[in-house]
């Protein structure tokens, strides 16, 4: 009789969770996927995400907060190989509108999974953390072991909060502790908040695409398929007890080629509509890659020009979707 391995994954419906659900489904995993279906975006969106994993007879929906501890244990009890915590309150810009909120979901969330964790005596804990820990640091390419961190919103404090938190449970308590620091992740079932999703849109409905700043703005933007290959590498790593890992594509995009890009693959004209600077937004983010590369084989495969096809791929298909229900 073969032995299943038995992953715990928060934030299973989400945009990252419902694509590791999905492969580790086909690598034979049974898969207790948690999410709250919070409306921070339309609820549907994650519904979807997951009907072929529903499918799938190892798989579990368990509809729960990751704030209420007592919850969780009695719905989670079990035995679990690893946990993966991806879920959170997400994005940087809503965090300075509800900072304590970020703060309950993103730190005491987290401790409650360290806690069930210890409770379960689960050996694997893995933490999506964020490229928004580095803030302010402008020693670029961003390496883990420069310790200049200066987030500069309630979300980036929040994440890193919880890589001290993995610490200490990881020192106390023997727990291998494994942040990743995911930077910029886009492809098929982007949330539509982030860039990439929202401008698409706006893009193609020929509405105004608003420009915070002067454009010039770069980030790293590192596919899902990737991202899913860093978390599996993560979850066989055994070496040491603590690791901070970045996660990244290794390269830098500005808002403004991005869009360009945006409108070659549409092809369509985007409107812009430039306003000041947001609280909260940093120049740039650029990962160095090296400590994944060592630790983990990771290495990102998938090039910035292929990614956006696949998206704007999945988006049309969404989006045609959707028309088709709404005149059903």
């Amino acid at each position: 009789m073969q032995t299943f391995k038995r992953v715990l994954l928060t934030g299973g419906a989400g945009f990252i969770g419902s694509h590791l659900a999905e492969q580790l489904l086909t690598e034979g995993w049974h898969v207790t996927a948690v999410d709250n279906f919070d409306s921070f975006y339309d609820r549907s969106v994650k519904w979807q995400n997951i009907q072929t994993q529903l499918q799938d007879e190892n798989y579990k929906l368990v509809q729960a907060d990751i704030c209420d501890l007592k919850r969780l244990q009695d719905l989670t009890n079990g035995r679990y190989d690893v946990i993966i915590h991806l879920a959170a309150k997400a994005g940087v810009r809503p965090s300075l509108l509800d900072p304590i909120g970020y703060q309950q979901v993103n730190v005491v969330g987290t401790q409650n999974m360290l806690e069930l964790a210890k409770t379960l005596q689960v050996q694997q804990f893995i933490f999506a953390s964020s490229s928004s820990v580095y803030g302010m640091n402008p020693n670029v390419p961003w390496r883990e072991d420069d310790h200049t961190l200066q987030p500069i919103s309630p979300y980036a404090s929040t994440k890193v909060s919880g890589e001290l938190l993995g610490h200490v449970y990881s020192h106390l308590y023997g727990i291998r502790f494994i942040a990743l620091r995911f930077f910029t992740v886009y492809g098929p079932r982007q949330r539509p908040d982030l860039a990439i999703h929202k401008m698409a849109r706006l893009i193609m409905n020929d509405d105004r695409v608003p420009i915070f700043g002067n454009g010039n703005s770069r980030r790293d933007y590192t596919y899902i398929d990737d991202i899913i290959k860093g978390i599996l590498g993560a979850i066989e790593y055994r070496a040491t007890k603590f690791e901070v890992i970045n996660l990244g594509g290794s390269n830098t995009i500005s808002l403004l080629a991005l869009i360009r890009i945006l409108e070659k693959v549409s092809g369509c004209k985007a409107r812009l509509e430039f306003h000041p600077e947001q609280p909260g937004d940093v120049p740039q983010t650029y990962a160095d890659i090296t400590k994944a590369r060592a630790l983990l084989g990771y290495e990102p495969r998938t090039a910035f020009s292929i990614g956006i096809q696949n998206f704007f791929g999945w988006l049309q298909s969404d989006i045609s979707i959707k028309a088709r229900a709404h005149f059903a």
